[in-house]
């Protein structure tokens, strides 16, 4: 039965477009555009954005049905399409209601970032990032993290992903299978630099014993 690592779970029901205070903008130097050929899924999170019009922009989830709900036209189908086919709908529409729209679409994972990371909770991140960009906008790991055994639990399965450290190290977060919705564990190290600091403490508490024990007798 999988116990699942996500504390931030109030934060997940979120309106459309979402919640502004969830956190994004850390992560804006490093984010980057993912290619149109992206197929949407239930969970995704897509950035619109149509220049000159704020009211047209924002963040939009991909209900369960595989739905969007965009403002001023309502329930768009994001089933089997791909990001630019998505993009294409919104033009076609948005032309209807003003000429000329320029309009933008990123899809973004959300994704829990939990452990032994600088900040944990829940972050919108493009697809196209690695893991080790991840935890970077999560504010990096901290000294006791073992990043080279991260690991991806899936809500509602018993699945676990488990990753070294050459297999995150240029791949994509599409590419190694995590999807919008995981929660992504950063564990600790088995002896972290503190462990072995205590460690070394209590040796050294004991030979003084010793000595004085032996000293005694």
């Amino acid at each position: 039965m999988r116990t699942t690592v996500l504390a931030v779970a109030c934060t997940l029901a979120l309106p459309a477009p979402l919640a502004s205070q969830v956190v994004t903008a850390q992560a804006q130097n490093i984010i980057t555009s993912s290619g149109g050929s992206y197929s949407l899924r239930s969970g995704d999170v897509l950035r619109v954005d149509v220049w000159g019009r704020t009211e047209y922009s924002g963040l939009f989830q991909v209900n369960e049905e595989g739905f969007i709900f965009y403002p001023f036209i309502g329930e768009i189908d994001t089933k089997e399409i791909t990001v630019a086919q998505l993009r294409d709908t919104l033009l076609v529409e948005l032309e209807r209601l003003f000429s000329n729209p320029f309009v933008s679409v990123k899809p973004q994972f959300r994704v829990a970032v939990v452990g032994h990371v600088v900040r944990p909770g829940l972050y919108y991140v493009d697809p196209t990032l690695t893991i080790l960009d991840v935890i970077s906008v999560a504010g990096g790991p901290t000294e006791l993290a073992n990043t080279g055994k991260i690991k991806v639990f899936r809500p509602g399965e018993a699945e676990q992903l488990d990753f070294e450290a050459e297999m995150i190290a240029a791949r994509t977060l599409q590419e190694i299978g995590v999807r919008s919705g995981d929660d992504i564990l950063v564990p600790r190290k088995f002896l972290a630099r503190p462990d072995i600091s205590l460690i070394l403490q209590a040796i050294t508490v004991l030979l003084s014993v010793a000595i004085f024990v032996n000293t005694v007798n």
